[in-house]
């Protein structure tokens, strides 16, 4: 993915496509618009709180990567915004939503996926969804990635890949995943346990013999 969003980019992105595809007669948004959806507290992980300026700033970094257009809409005093998503990828509805969940909401499993995407998609089924995400991780180039299942966790979780987040991501959820090295250098370790083995060995003679005088006494 040569696209690289920071935090700002991807929730403008993020709000653009959520509001075509659940309010497509208030679409395009104006600037006013997309800053409340930006700092809309509902469906949003992290709340932001942006105002006018950072959503310009962010509207004309999109641009310039191909990502959202600047439109005039016949009797309306201000110009509005489209995201250009498909004019970039082959997408399906069923892949819009699932970007846009991420995009608004961060990684996520399967099943939490299919529970938030309901709102923008009819609800599949786990085959559907297992499909969805296989196909954005094989697409050209890939648009999602499986992260490593965290300790804890039944289902890995899923992130899209427009954002520089996706490594910091992956680091944290490999050391949840996996237990911790030992500090210890091996040859010690080794060491160690053969000074347990051996006090087990020295315990279980003395019990033995303990045994052997207790039955001397009948």
């Amino acid at each position: 993915m040569d696209i690289v969003l920071d935090e700002r980019e991807v929730r403008i992105l993020g709000c653009l496509i959520e509001k075509e595809m659940t309010t497509p007669e208030y679409y395009p948004l104006s600037l006013n618009s997309i800053v409340n959806a930006c700092n809309q507290k509902s469906n949003r992980q992290p709340v932001l709180s942006l105002d006018e300026t950072a959503v310009l700033k962010g509207l004309d970094s999109l641009r310039s990567k191909g990502l959202t257009q600047e439109t005039h809409v016949p009797g309306s005093r201000v110009n509005k915004y489209v995201h250009e998503l498909l004019s970039l990828f082959d997408l399906s509805r069923r892949e819009m939503a699932v970007l846009c969940e991420l995009m608004l909401r961060g990684p996520q499993t399967p099943g939490e996926l299919r529970s938030n995407t309901e709102r923008i998609v009819p609800a599949g089924n786990v085959e559907e969804m297992d499909k969805t995400l296989r196909d954005l991780i094989e697409h050209d180039p890939p648009l999602i990635m499986r992260l490593p299942r965290e300790a804890g966790r039944r289902e890995a979780r899923y992130v899209h890949l427009f954002s520089d987040e996706i490594a910091r991501e992956k680091t944290a959820a490999a050391r949840t995943a996996s237990p911790a090295v030992s500090a210890i250098p091996a040859t010690q370790a080794i060491s160690r346990l053969e000074l347990e083995i051996a006090q087990i060995k020295r315990d279980l003679e003395q019990l033995k013999q303990a045994f052997a005088d207790f039955k001397s006494q009948f």
